[in-house]
């Protein structure tokens, strides 16, 4: 992997992409009435548990023997409207920028197709907005684009298949057809092995915030980027919605030191002034000292992760002092969520009792912790 390094401090301000207002409250009708805000000072006020829906619905893993994991298509106006009918806060999706500006919704950098018997794959971002909607399932009823494959991480080229489809969908296409009380956390795409100019990554992100100027209105957003630059600078380029910094949390090793390990993340938001962090949670489980640090520096702590759709490993981190989950399997873990964590603690504020409420979320000991921990492997056998 190759990232070069952009000094952000001289970055011209361009706050007029979106309009300056850093005590904006994010007001949705899934949240309190405090809703989400991004005070004067920057820091971000998360009112509840999150629990956020991966790609909408959940990812699709094609060679998954689990059918919750082929059910429907990621990333699509159905999945994420699908997402919507259980209590969930956010949906999570990937943002690219088609070669004629258009922000898409797509997470491989890679489209893989097959004509002739011969398989080939084009960049996302090589291809106009035409030509990346002409793969897969089209909008006319009926009619069947060119073919859509997949390329998994250990190199085999599966077909797509999932048990309900949907077609390709624009940035813009999103705000417009779901759930108007469904937050957005809006993830920057970008490879991993590209080394992107200062300007370019500038001119991306003007695209995709002249895009979410245009149609969020009152919509919650959160950015979120595992390049490190890129995370900087749509904080700089706007001071209206949060952005978080996305890192493996050490479980992998990168070229770019800044995304190896839950302290560097903390130096890049620090130094960039973000908002949060959101990290592998097998990172957090593996560094569980790391969560006082983050929460020492007044950041929001997120988490993904296959651990995500356990409910035992989604309770702990509530105990921890995580801020949200990102899941794939939304029903399940949704109402896990509800049963464990919002409905004990809603049922203590109604009685008046702000010392239940309090001792909901309860606080353990390093040691107390370290030891909690250890039953995780032992939990998602079951």
């Amino acid at each position: 992997m190759a990232l070069k390094a952009v000094n952000v401090t001289d970055v011209p301000n361009l706050d007029q992409v979106l309009e300056n207002n850093a005590s904006l409250s994010l007001y949705s009708s899934r949240f309190n009435s405090e809703g989400l805000e991004l005070n004067s000072e920057a820091t971000f006020k998360v009112p509840k548990f999150l629990v956020i829906g991966h790609r909408g619905h959940g990812m699709n893993i094609l060679q998954s023997s689990d059918s919750r994991m082929k059910a429907i298509k990621e990333n699509t106006i159905l999945s994420f409207n699908s997402a919507a009918k259980f209590p969930i806060d956010f949906i999570e999706f990937d943002v690219q920028v088609t070669k004629d500006d258009c922000p898409v919704i797509f997470h491989d950098d890679f489209i893989f197709s097959e004509e002739n018997g011969t398989v080939f794959e084009k960049r996302v971002t090589e291809l106009s907005l035409e030509e990346f909607l002409c793969f897969g399932p089209q909008r006319e009823a009926g009619k069947q684009g060119k073919s859509l494959l997949r390329k998994t991480k250990d190199g085999k080229i599966l077909n797509w298949n999932v048990e309900t489809d949907d077609s390709f969908c624009t940035l813009a296409e999103t705000f417009q057809k779901v759930d108007p009380s469904l937050g957005f956390n809006i993830e920057l795409k970008f490879d991993d092995h590209i080394v992107y100019q200062q300007d370019h990554l500038i001119h991306v992100l003007q695209v995709i915030l002249q895009v979410v100027s245009e149609y969020a209105k009152d919509r919650p957003i959160i950015f979120s980027s595992f390049h490190p630059d890129a995370a900087q600078l749509i904080r700089k380029l706007q001071n209206t919605y949060p952005v978080f910094f996305l890192t493996n949390g050490g479980t992998q090793v990168y070229y770019d030191v800044r995304r190896n390990s839950l302290e560097e993340a903390i130096k890049v938001c620090m130094e960039g002034g973000l908002q949060g962090i959101v990290s592998e949670v097998k990172g957090v489980f593996g560094n569980p000292g790391a969560v006082p640090r983050i929460k020492e520096s007044k950041l929001s702590l997120l988490t993904y992760g296959k651990l995500n759709n356990v409910p035992e490993a989604v309770c702990m981190q509530h105990l921890m002092g995580i801020d949200g989950v990102i899941v794939d399997f939304v029903q399940e873990i949704s109402h896990a969520v509800d049963d464990m964590i919002i409905k004990p603690l809603n049922e203590g504020l109604r009685e008046g009792d702000e010392e239940t409420g309090t001792k909901s979320k309860l606080q353990f000991s390093q040691q107390e912790l370290s030891f909690l921990l250890k039953l995780i492997p032992e939990l998602i056998q079951h």
